[in-house]
Parts: structure tokens; sequence; C-alpha cells
């Protein structure tokens, strides 16, 4: 049995942020288009995305374009009309939410089944195989033995998010951005309503928690479980970050390649999905990039505490403690580096962040560019840096970590010089220079000549590991031609490796496969004509009336999640909470309302809703 291809997949914002992606590892990229995906401050131009289509290819690494927000009926001809496009321009595939788009007669692009589209039983993932889906993106919520099962009922690929920030309901279920503010997160606009201050109260109205982000999550890393999700049947890598910088793009995606490559290495049943290696002249660490604290979320299946309720901010890396305070400075315990204009930060009594410029360092001790003495700081505080300044210089300096190993071969032809180009792959290309040919003046320095011009190769994304010199030892060539031969053999490369590559392709078929239910409703997210019809074809019977909204259910669930409030809290009574353990609903308030939070214990979820008026109920 071949081994199994091993996908890290990045994020790219824009175009930058691709390459970036690339150069740094990343078997393939996701982007957003120029409409309908779920980042809407993340679009890109169609010649964009097909610079970056053409640069990935290079490297036999692919473009993934978003397009996974729900469509209105008058939207649906437009977005069929970009799946076209994107499709003409090379994309690997698309990342689709609304299944009205399985009822277009689109090119045979793959389609892959957005995490927004709630992928996390063993039956909706068949039914999404049958249906014609060509990788399927799983929760973010699924434990180990949850993905084992689903990888034991189907075939599909399975892509599953291994590091970046966290929603803190089940993607795609999310309508309080939509009800409450008028922006509906499944089409791109979402509000996070989770990275909200808010105060805990009880049905009495007594406050339980107040000023604290209760529904903000850590950041996910399961870079020490990656071998484990190989098991279970992962087999691409997701790295969430489609509004991050370049930087963190670099940085994590570093991070993950190298971590991939070990397991690889290792492991004879598994192989790269992409061509190229990497060397970094850094470091990667995701702590030094925007870092909210890090969590493993649901996936070995205990139940810890996952939120950063102190601040939905990055706090990055721990640097140290105070251990001494004075009025212009303070000094810091640890080896980790501080640098002049480093950004730091720490929790004071009250736990609220509080940000503090480096101005100079001398040792340990670190001159705040306002004086320590208005910080208030107490020995023992643990001081952490959330903008590393010399780190994000070193990133911005670093650009092409990836190559490709070619092996070289100059022969004499009867009428001048062949230049035989071989990569990693197999692939192969010549070009032949018509050479007068002259006699040297000192036999035997062709060959270390055109060896040093040829092993050149500047800027580009090769690596030359070796070059075979077969000519006549007294041939004379001038350094000139030796250049002049070696660029056009790599253009000449280059223009043959482009052209062996093939986007993949998936023919889908209307079928009448089962939906694995007997009706829809809201959280269904129909939202056109289109996806109506794709129920009805598979065999939803009521549907008679007009797509639901969220915003139309007087007592729909504004969020529904694995995430509970009250395990957080020490507060279950499943995991030994207290005897004190309060009266449930329980009640969130902020600026914007009042919500109630019920507690679906044997399905160990968190349901919040609007609060209702008496007379509303």
């Amino acid at each position: 049995m071949p081994p199994s291809p091993i996908e890290l997949l990045a994020p790219a914002k824009n175009l930058a942020c691709g390459i970036a992606a690339i150069n740094h590892g990343a078997d393939a990229v996701y982007i957003g288009g120029p409409l309908f995906g779920a980042r809407s401050a993340a679009a890109n131009s169609l010649a964009d995305i097909g610079q970056l289509v053409a640069y990935a290819h290079q490297f036999r690494a692919r473009v993934y374009v978003a397009l996974n927000t729900l469509l209105e009926d008058d939207e649906f001809d437009r977005a069929v009309a970009l799946c076209r496009q994107l499709h003409e321009l090379g994309a690997d595939g698309l990342i689709v939410q609304d299944v009205g788009l399985l009822e277009a007669d689109l090119p045979p692009i793959p389609l892959h089944a957005s995490t927004q589209m709630n992928n996390r039983t063993a039956e909706k993932v068949r039914f999404l195989e049958q249906a014609g889906f060509a990788q399927v993106v799983l929760a973010r919520e699924l434990s180990l033995a949850q993905i084992r099962a689903i990888r034991a009922a189907t075939t599909v690929p399975l892509e599953f998010f291994v590091h970046g920030a966290l929603c803190v309901c089940y993607s795609g279920q999310c309508y309080f951005s939509e009800v409450v503010a008028g922006r509906s997160a499944n089409r791109g606009q979402c509000a996070q309503f989770c990275r909200h201050q808010f105060d805990l109260l009880d049905e009495k109205g007594r406050t339980l928690v107040k000023g604290r982000h209760l529904l903000s999550l850590k950041d996910l890393d399961l870079s020490a479980h990656l071998g484990a999700l190989v098991d279970a049947g992962i087999r691409s890598f997701k790295i969430e970050g489609r509004l991050k910088d370049e930087n963190y793009v670099k940085n994590v995606t570093a991070a993950y390649r190298l971590a991939l490559d070990a397991l690889i290495e290792a492991r004879p049943d598994l192989a790269r999905s992409s061509a190229g290696r990497c060397r970094f002249d850094f470091i990667p660490d995701p702590e030094r990039s925007f870092h909210r604290g890090a969590t493993d979320l649901f996936l070995t299946g205990r139940r810890k505490r996952v939120a950063a309720i102190r601040t939905p901010k990055s706090i990055g890396k721990k640097v140290g403690c105070v251990t001494e305070t004075g009025a212009a400075s303070f000094t810091l315990s640890g080896e980790e580096a501080v640098h002049n204009g480093d950004g730091l930060c720490f929790f004071d009594g009250d736990d609220t962040l509080v940000g503090i410029k480096v101005n100079r360092v001398a040792g340990r001790t670190v001159y705040p560019r306002d004086g320590a003495a208005r910080l208030h700081l107490a020995v023992g505080t643990e001081i952490f840096r959330n903008d590393d300044a010399e780190f994000n210089r070193i990133l911005a300096r670093s650009a092409l970590c990836r190559t490709i190993a070619v092996r070289l071969r100059l022969a004499e032809t009867e009428t001048g010089l062949r230049l035989t180009i071989e990569d990693e792959d197999g692939i192969v290309s010549a070009v032949a220079l018509p050479v007068r040919k002259e006699q040297a003046r000192t036999s035997g320095m062709i060959e270390s000549m055109a060896a040093r011009q040829l092993v050149k190769s500047g800027e580009s994304i090769f690596s030359v590991t070796e070059v075979a010199v077969d000519v006549r030892p007294d041939l004379f060539v001038p350094v000139a031609v030796c250049n002049e031969l070696r660029r056009q053999g790599f253009a000449a490369y280059l223009a043959a490796r482009l052209a062996t590559y093939t986007s993949p392709t998936k023919k889908r078929a209307p079928n009448a496969a089962p939906w694995p239910a007997a009706e829809v409703d809201y959280l269904d997210n129909i939202s056109n004509s289109h996806a109506a019809a794709f129920y009805r074809r598979h065999g939803v019977l009521r549907l008679d009336r007009p797509p639901l909204r969220a915003a139309e259910m007087a007592d729909g669930a504004l969020m529904t999640s694995r995430y509970c409030l009250r395990a957080e809290l020490g507060l279950c009574p499943r995991q030994g909470g207290n005897k004190e353990t309060p009266a449930v609903p329980l009640i969130l308030a902020d600026k914007t309302g009042r919500y109630t939070v019920e507690f679906d214990c044997a399905a160990c979820e968190m349901i919040i809703r609007r609060q209702m008026k008496r007379k509303e109920r």
C-alpha cells in the first residue's frame, strides 16, 4: 500500500500571505475570493488568486478558495460564475457551505465541505461524501474517539483544525451576530460577540461573575497530538488565520512543517503531499505570534479550562516574573530575552490586562517607556510578551525558505552544449545552445568553471544538488555562455514543471442519497431555493415553507456550544462542582442585552437564547 499523503493547510489573508505560507512549507493554502467568503475582510481579486495558483503549483502545492457563505437567490448566478472562473484559473478546490451549489452546473472542481456545515457526526459526513464532496472539514469540538468513528464510517479525506482562534459555538450554528447586530456570521460578517465582556447572573439577578470574557476561548494548539490525529484518520492539518498577518503565517506554518516532517520521516506509511524542502533561519515558536494561551479543546475527551476569560487579546509568551521594582524599572526572573521595542503585558490586581512598551533593557532589568511606578507592579507578577520586536524583524526578513532539489548535466553536442535538468519528482527538461568550439589554452579547466557557474541558482526556488559535466577537457567555453545556458535551462525546466501539474478534479452526478434526518429547520441554514431543492432531492419531505432564518425564531438558539460555563467555572455538578452550584438557567448580560444560558447535561452542551420578556413567553 502506498504511503498516505499528509497535507499542511495554511491560511492566506492575501497574495503576500499565501506566498509566505508556500515558502514556509504549506502543502496547500486557503484564501478568500472576491465574494462570498466567510471572512468578508479578507477578499482577494481573481488576478491575485491566479498569481498564487501559479506560484503554489511550482511546488505541487494546492490553492483552495473559500466561498463558504450562505447565498441569497439573487446572488446565486454570480456565485456559480465565480466558481467557473476559479476553475479556469486552476484553483484546486472550493470550500463551500451552501449546499445549493451542488444543484448548479459546476465544472469538475473539487468541493470541500466547510466546517460551517457543522460536520460532527458519522452520519453527516457519510452523507456529504455520498453527495459528492471531495474533502470534509470536521468540527473543531470532536474528540479522537469521535474522529475515529467518522473515519470508520467514511472514506472521504478528513480535514481538521490544529491551530489558531476558536469559535465558542459549533461552526455554522452561531446566530448571535445575525440576530442581535444584523450581521450574519454565515455571511462573513461576524461581530464576534463571543469576545465581549459579560456579567453572569442567576435567575434572581444575583451577580456570580462580573465583567469577564466568559465566551472567549483560548487558541487551539494540537501540535502535541499530530500522530494521534493521523492514526484517527486526519489527512489535512489546518491552521486558522485568514485575518492574521504575514509574520504569523510564516511562524506557525514553519512550526507545523517541522513537526509534520519529523512525523513523516519516522513513519514510512506517510508522505509529503507537495514538493521541496524547507530550511529556516529562525526557530519557529507559535507562542511568539498572536496567542491567547493554548488549549487542545476536547480532543482527548477531558474537560479542562479552555477559556481565556480575563482578556480576548493576545498575551503571548511568558518572559518571567517580577523580582524587583523601582520608579523607572523592574527586574525579571528567567532567561527569556527581552529587547528594546518589545510589547509586554501583565494582569493587575483586578485581572485587567495592562500593556508595557519597552524603552530599553539592561540584562534582566526592563525600563518601560513611561516608567515603572505607574504600573504598581508587585514582586511575583507574571510578565508576558505580546509583541516580540526582534522576532518580528527576523520573520520579516524570512523569504524563500523552500527549494526544490535538482540535478544538472552539461553535455557536448555537435553544434554546442546541452543542459539537462532533473528534479526530485523525476521531471526532466533540456535546452541546447549553439557554441563556437574553441581550444582551451589550459586543458581541464572547463569542468570546474562550468560546475561553479551552473550551481548558482540565485534567488530561484531551486537548489542544485549535483552538477555533472560531460565535455572534452580541452574545450573552451566563455563564462557568459554557461550563465546563459543556466538561465535558459531553468526557464525551460520551470515551464515543464508547471506543464506537468494537473489540478485535481471531482465529477459529481446528482443522486438521491438520503439526508440523515426526516426534516430540516433553521439550523440547517437554507437561504435560497437551490438549497431547498437539494434537500428535497435528498428525501426531506417537509419543506414547503420559505427558508427559515434564526432571526424569525422567537425562542431559537443564538449559540449552541460544547463549551460549558459551569464546567469552566468549576460549578458543574457532574464534575464535582461545589455544593452551591447555582440553579439554572443562568443569565449573561452585556451592553447589548440579557441572554438566557441553558445546559443540556445529557448532550454536554450549553445553549444561549435571547431572554424573552414575560409577555413573549
